[in-house]
């Protein structure tokens, strides 16, 4: 009985950490967009921060990706894909979007992504999904539509949204290839490793792409604005770099490690929340009443499509992607 007693506290305290880290993971994507919407009203381009973003978490992930070396010979195709659509379209497509609407709004038109998986398992794949996902979609598209007022005839920038709602096609299209890549005969990957060279070859596309030879560098060296108060430009610069992206990264997939898939991935919704929250506390981005129903419809939405997912290989109707594999993919947004 004292045996038993001791694993049931040792499970009790690894699962308290795990919904600690990936609170924490939340938390420091939830804050990508804040840091960087400043950088780019003081001059940088929005590409040019995310080449930023994703160089300098690349460098910092390198002995990871010297580590876990075999994936480039085991998994060429996925570590492509996560790196052309699960870093750099989406922080491309996030980062342009947060540069012509609120955070806020960008994140919850991104928050799609679970709904448009569902689109593509049902009416490409052909696979039958829950009625409680096709309900979490239906909610959270209703949520978004009042998020964008489209009583008002989309009050918000037009191309904004579209940026938006492309960061979300971009994690489908990871998503697409994540399940792909985990149903091979030799396992699915370390997700540290995936990560690593997701970021190293999102980093290469993005120095194409981006062309940051051309970038104003003066910006760094001076302060930016966050709703009137001065902020060192290098500072947030690090912020999105170790925080947003590196820690964010390793403490959502460690919190997977502990918790299980399902509850890790109603979790990483607070994401939305707390960008928003911050948004409004330290950019002085307010949303009305409306939008704030909206956006809880939304993410009610999401909670409801990911909790649906049954396990793997249960045989019965899907609901998507895995919540363990949305949580190593994201960024996105992030």
């Amino acid at each position: 009985m004292p045996v038993r007693t001791s694993v049931s506290s040792q499970g009790s305290r690894g699962k308290g950490l795990g919904l600690g880290l990936a609170i924490g993971s939340a938390i420091a994507f939830g804050g990508s967009g804040v840091a960087a919407k400043p950088l780019i009203e003081a001059g940088l381009d929005p590409l040019h921060v995310v080449w930023l973003r994703v160089t300098g978490a690349a460098l910092v992930m390198l002995p990871l990706a010297v580590r876990h070396r075999a994936l480039l010979r085991r998994r060429p195709a996925l570590l492509a894909g996560f790196g052309l659509l699960g870093v750099a379209g989406v922080q491309a497509f996030y980062f342009a979007s947060i540069s012509r609407i609120p955070v806020g709004v960008a994140l919850l038109v991104e928050y799609l992504a679970p709904a448009l998986v569902l689109g593509w398992v049902r009416f490409v794949q052909r696979r039958p999904v829950t009625r409680a996902a096709a309900f979490g979609v239906v909610l959270a598209v209703g949520g978004l539509a009042c998020v964008v007022e489209v009583w008002a005839g989309l009050s918000f920038d037009a191309l904004g949204l579209l940026l938006a709602l492309g960061a979300a096609c971009c994690q489908v299209g990871y998503f697409v290839l994540s399940d792909q890549g985990s149903d091979s005969d030799d396992g699915a990957p370390d997700p540290l490793g995936v990560i690593a060279y997701g970021l190293l070859v999102g980093a290469a596309v993005l120095t194409v792409v981006a062309r940051p030879w051309g970038m104003d560098w003066s910006v760094l060296a001076h302060s930016a604005g966050m709703d009137g108060t001065r902020v060192p430009a290098w500072l947030l610069l690090a912020w999105i770099v170790l925080i947003a992206t590196v820690v964010a990264y390793v403490t959502g997939v460690v919190s997977v490690r502990r918790l299980s898939p399902q509850v890790a991935g109603v979790v990483a919704c607070l994401e939305a929340v707390i960008a928003t929250v911050l948004a409004w506390v330290l950019l002085g981005e307010h949303l009305s009443a409306p939008q704030i129903a909206g956006g809880a419809v939304v993410l009610l939405g999401a909670f409801i499509a990911q909790s649906s997912a049954p396990g793997k290989g249960s045989g019965a109707p899907v609901a998507g992607g895995s919540p363990e594999r949305e949580l190593s993919a994201r960024g996105t947004a992030a």
